[in-house]
């Protein structure tokens, strides 16, 4: 099922998750996202490609890995990320001008990174294992984004009680975007089921009330 939206005047084809730092496509919100796409294909009507898949720990190959699988999807393509994969959302979609749902987005990923420098992670989901360094605060040094050519592209999804990042910088960095607080909403934005709605919306699709 189609209807036009705030986001877009003709329903996209297809949608692509970038998931956040030191995650993956295997993450509740990912699957979430993926499941409701299944959803509207079950319903008999144009499919939905979607695509969510495991993105590198380094920025830049990251958005590379992230652009090859846009490359490779159908037609317009929603773009949706959250927290680091919300940065390389706004990335792409100021490339490519492309509409874009954010999810506690980072805004300057860089200045966070910096305060972890040399802490060794490993991924819960892929079990790859790593530390970040100088490399990954320089590469989204140079990735990082001054201005927005064109809020109305995008849909911006805060928690207000996020314990990670401060939503007061999303909400100065994308002024002039369409934007749904949730109140106490946390970092991982526990709530999305009750947004999807409006986030396939923003892509020119109506979700059934069953998902």
């Amino acid at each position: 099922m189609v209807s036009e939206s705030a986001g877009v005047s003709t329903p996209v084809d297809s949608l692509l998750y970038l998931h956040g730092f030191n995650s993956a496509g295997a993450s509740p919100k990912a699957q979430l996202v993926a499941a409701a796409c299944e959803t509207l294909a079950a319903q008999g009507g144009r499919e939905l490609a979607c695509a969510t898949p495991d993105l590198p720990h380094y920025p830049q190959a990251a958005l590379d890995h992230a652009e090859a699988c846009l490359d490779e999807l159908p037609g317009t393509t929603l773009l949706v990320g959250s927290s680091m994969g919300g940065f390389l959302a706004t990335c792409l979609a100021e490339r490519h001008g492309l509409p874009a749902v954010l999810i506690n987005p980072a805004v300057q990923p860089a200045r966070f990174v910096a305060d972890y420098q040399g802490q060794h992670l490993v991924n819960a989901y892929t079990g790859d294992s790593f530390t970040i360094g100088t490399a990954h605060h320089e590469q989204l040094l140079a990735l990082q984004w001054s201005r927005l050519v064109h809020p109305q592209r995008y849909l911006l999804l805060l928690g207000s009680a996020d314990e990670t990042l401060d939503c007061r910088d999303a909400l100065h960095a994308y002024a002039g975007c369409r934007t749904l607080i949730h109140p106490g909403g946390d970092h991982g934005f526990s709530e999305l089921a009750r947004y999807l709605p409006a986030l396939f919306a923003h892509g020119g699709w109506t979700l059934p009330p069953v998902v």
